[in-house]
């Protein structure tokens, strides 16, 4: 089957007169996959449809937020009583408090909220925290891990920089480099070397305590417990980035599932319902740094503004007021990547397979992955094979193997079926290829 994207095609080649290699978000270009991006019409549900008329059931979910499933009634709805209001004031609303409650309720370690409107803000606004607290200058960020696109974090980052095979980015001065301090993922040796010579000069650790932007790695048994007590030792801030795995991995992200209470918390994606927002929070005594209640100073034009924190407030309350919402979603992830597993050892095709609450991932390597080292030696070649055999049967995929995919609750049974049956065509297709 070939999918046809003409008027997609038409649609990248004039978008690439007007912006950076067509897009406005490298991943989205499909350069590492090759091929014509569709360009996307419209959404609902567990599906979205391209210009082309194209129909695909999506596991990208723009990237994690939409977890209740594309134009859900209830964030809708709550736009269309709210837009009539004004877009944005630029003034305090009732509504950053509803939020505020919401996301310290689900996320404890976050005494007190900062709204701002995208996880790079979050993570660049919590560093620069950490570094006035504790006076001190030197972070820690590990290999492969992607907490945005700000100088500090730009170093051996993953994500799109891991895609196109430049993990360090051009345009990072090297003074500012030499401030952020990489380690491996699941290296506790490492870490406990780094801080026997740096410790006392290192302000944060920044972990995704479940990255999902190297493709999705697991940490370890033991090892983000060990982080915790490490740093705690040297006085130094522990930095959850949960961006990504907030709210995907259980209601209150990896620290809930793991039982880890971190110094300061990034969150973004799904507490925005759809819309621009980031968050970060923590310590009341480490926030009571940020201006205007200290001298850190931050600041946002369109923080917390009224349409993001509707989207918010709408999809936490759904979540939080669905008793089964957690363990259908994860149920429903376990189904589908068992029966992708099936379906790759039934055609021969050894993958690595990692899922945890609703994010999933998989990597073509004959060996576990761990780490960045090690997900760097999976086979691009396959997973280009298999993303656009899956694409041609309508499965909307991330168009990267470091990448993770995620679930809505709206993905159902016949969904699950279907993205089965077309991974069991996939890997016939990877496995061919290799004859």
């Amino acid at each position: 089957m070939t999918l046809d994207l003409s008027r997609s095609a038409a649609a990248f080649a004039e978008a690439k007169q007007y912006m950076p290699g067509g897009v406005n978000s490298p991943v989205r270009s499909f350069r590492g996959v090759g091929g014509t991006p569709p360009f996307i019409a419209r959404a609902a549900g567990s599906r979205i449809v391209d210009i082309d008329g194209n129909e695909y059931i999506d596991y990208v979910l723009s990237w994690g937020p939409m977890i209740l499933g594309h134009a859900h009634p209830q964030v809708t709805a709550a736009l269309r009583d709210v837009i009539g209001n004004g877009t944005s004031y630029g003034a305090p609303t009732l509504l950053e408090t509803e939020l505020a409650k919401l996301v310290r309720q689900a996320v404890p370690a976050m005494e007190i909220v900062r709204m701002v409107n995208s996880g790079t803000e979050a993570t660049m606004s919590a560093l620069r925290l950490a570094r006035g607290f504790t006076k001190r200058d030197r972070i820690v960020k590990f290999e492969g891990c992607y907490h945005g696109h700000h100088d500090s974090l730009l170093v051996k980052a993953g994500s799109g920089a891991a895609t196109f095979g430049v993990p360090d980015s051009p345009g990072v001065p090297a003074a500012v480099a030499q401030t952020s301090l990489t380690l491996p993922f699941n290296d506790i040796a490492a870490m406990e070397k780094l801080f026997a010579e740096q410790g006392e000069l290192i302000a944060a650790v920044i972990i995704e305590p479940v990255p999902g932007n190297m493709g999705m790695v697991l940490p370890q048994a033991g090892y983000l417990q060990k982080v915790r007590e490490l740093t705690a030792r040297y006085g130094i801030l522990l930095i959850f980035d949960e961006v990504m795995s907030g709210f995907r991995v259980a209601l209150g992200g990896a620290q809930a599932r793991f039982g880890i209470q971190p110094d300061l918390v990034c969150l973004g994606k799904v507490i925005g319902g759809g819309l621009p927002v980031g968050a970060y929070g923590g310590r009341q005594d480490i926030m009571s740094c940020i201006s205007p209640a200290g001298p850190v100073y931050q600041a946002g034009t369109l923080s917390g503004n009224p349409l993001a924190m509707t989207a918010g407030i709408a999809t936490l309350t759904e979540i939080m007021n669905t008793p089964d919402f957690y363990p259908r979603l994860e149920a429903t992830t376990n189904t589908l990547c068992d029966g992708i597993g099936a379906a790759a050892a039934e055609a021969g095709v050894a993958v690595q397979s990692h899922h945890l609450g609703s994010m999933f991932g998989m990597f073509f390597n004959e060996r576990p992955v761990t780490d960045y080292a090690s997900a760097a030696t999976s086979d691009p070649a396959a997973f280009k094979i298999w993303f656009h055999t899956m694409l041609e049967q309508g499965v909307y995929l991330a168009p990267s193997q470091y990448e993770a995919g995620f679930m809505s609750a709206a993905h159902d049974d016949a969904d699950i079926a279907s993205t089965i049956a077309a991974a069991k065509v996939a890997f016939a297709a990877v496995a061919a290829s290799r004859r």
